[in-house]
C-alpha cells in the first residue's frame, strides 16, 4: 500500500482506499491568461511517476489531466513536452469542465503551481513543488507561458537530452521548488549518460537477482510518499558496491528504471562508445 501526505492535512494517507486495485490520479493544470508553461509540466511528471509505482506494487492506475481551453497547436506542444519528459500518456486529457465528473472520483490531486484545490473534492491533495529556471535572459520568453516551439526550451538547451531534466526533477522531493540551474542540468546529464554506459556495461555480464536489502528499501521509499530521491541516492551506493556482481547490478537498474523512466538500458547494444 502507497501512503501520500495530504497538502490540506499534513497527515499521510493510504491509497487506494478500500483495498481496490485501481489507483485513479487527477493531474491539474492551471487556467492562467498566459498559457501553460515549462513550470507546469512537473506535475503530470509527478502523476507519471506516481502511476509507475503503483504498477511496480501491483496496481493498476488511470491518469486524467485536465487543461484550461488550449488552441490545438499548444496542445500538441503540451503532448510533445510530456512525451520528450518519458511521460507516459494520461488515459484522459481535457478542458476542466469536461473531466470534473473523472476527476470527483479520484484518489490522488495533483496540484500544478497555480492551480487552484477544490476542498469539498474527495481524495488525496498535493500542491506540486514550482519548478523554475535560475534567470531569464532579457527578451526570453517567460518560463510560465507556452513556448512554441519546444515547450522545453526555457530549462533544457538544444541538443540536450529532456531526459535529463527529469533525472534532476526526480532528485528533489515533488513538493519542493526546484530552480534548474546550468549547473545542475549538465550535473544531471553527466550522471545519466555514466549510468547509462555503466548498465551497458553490466548487461554483458550474466544476470544475477536483484539484491533482497535493495529490493526492499526500493519498495519502502516508494511507498513512503514517493520517495524517488532516496531510489536515486540508493542506486549511487549500487553502483559502487563491490558485493553486488555487475548482472545484479544491472538488474537493478532495469527494474527501478520502470518508475524512473530514464532510460537507462538505452546504451545496451553500444558498449564500444566512451564512457562521459
Amino acid at each position: 500500500m502507497l501512503r501520500i501526505a495530504d497538502t490540506r492535512t499534513g497527515r499521510f494517507v493510504e491509497i487506494p482506499s478500500a483495498h481496490r486495485r485501481l489507483l485513479r490520479i487527477c493531474v491539474h493544470l492551471p487556467v492562467t491568461d498566459t498559457g501553460i508553461g515549462a513550470v507546469h509540466v512537473r506535475a503530470p511528471l509527478v502523476g507519471d511517476v506516481l502511476a509507475r509505482t503503483a504498477e511496480l506494487h501491483g496496481m493498476e492506475s488511470r491518469t486524467v489531466l485536465t487543461t484550461p481551453e488550449l488552441p490545438h497547436e499548444q496542445a500538441r506542444e503540451l503532448d510533445r513536452a510530456m512525451s520528450d519528459l518519458g511521460i507516459h500518456p494520461p488515459a484522459t486529457i481535457g478542458v476542466h469542465e469536461l473531466t470534473e465528473t473523472l476527476c470527483a472520483a479520484a484518489d490522488v490531486h495533483l496540484l500544478a503551481h497555480g492551480a487552484p484545490g477544490q476542498d469539498a473534492a474527495g481524495g488525496v491533495w498535493i500542491d506540486v513543488g514550482q519548478v523554475g529556471p535560475a534567470r531569464r535572459d532579457e527578451g526570453s520568453p517567460a518560463p510560465g507561458r507556452i513556448l512554441v516551439p519546444g515547450l522545453l526550451d526555457a530549462f533544457v538547451p538544444a541538443g540536450t537530452d529532456p531526459l535529463a531534466l527529469r533525472m534532476l526533477l526526480l532528485g528533489h522531493a515533488y513538493r519542493t521548488p526546484v530552480t534548474v540551474t546550468a549547473a545542475a542540468l549538465a550535473e544531471a546529464r553527466r550522471m545519466l549518460e555514466r549510468w547509462r554506459q555503466q548498465v551497458a556495461d553490466w548487461a554483458q555480464e550474466p544476470s544475477r537477482p536483484i539484491p533482497a536489502d535493495v529490493l526492499r528499501q526500493a519498495h519502502a521509499a516508494l511507498a513512503d510518499d514517493l520517495g524517488v530521491p532516496a531510489v536515486l541516492d540508493m542506486l549511487v551506493g549500487v553502483a559502487a558496491r563491490t558485493d553486488v556482481p555487475a548482472g545484479a547490478k544491472f538488474e537493478t537498474f532495469a527494474f527501478l528504471d520502470r518508475v524512473l523512466g530514464l532510460d537507462l538500458v538505452r546504451e545496451v547494444g553500444h558498449q564500444n562508445r566512451a564512457a562521459p
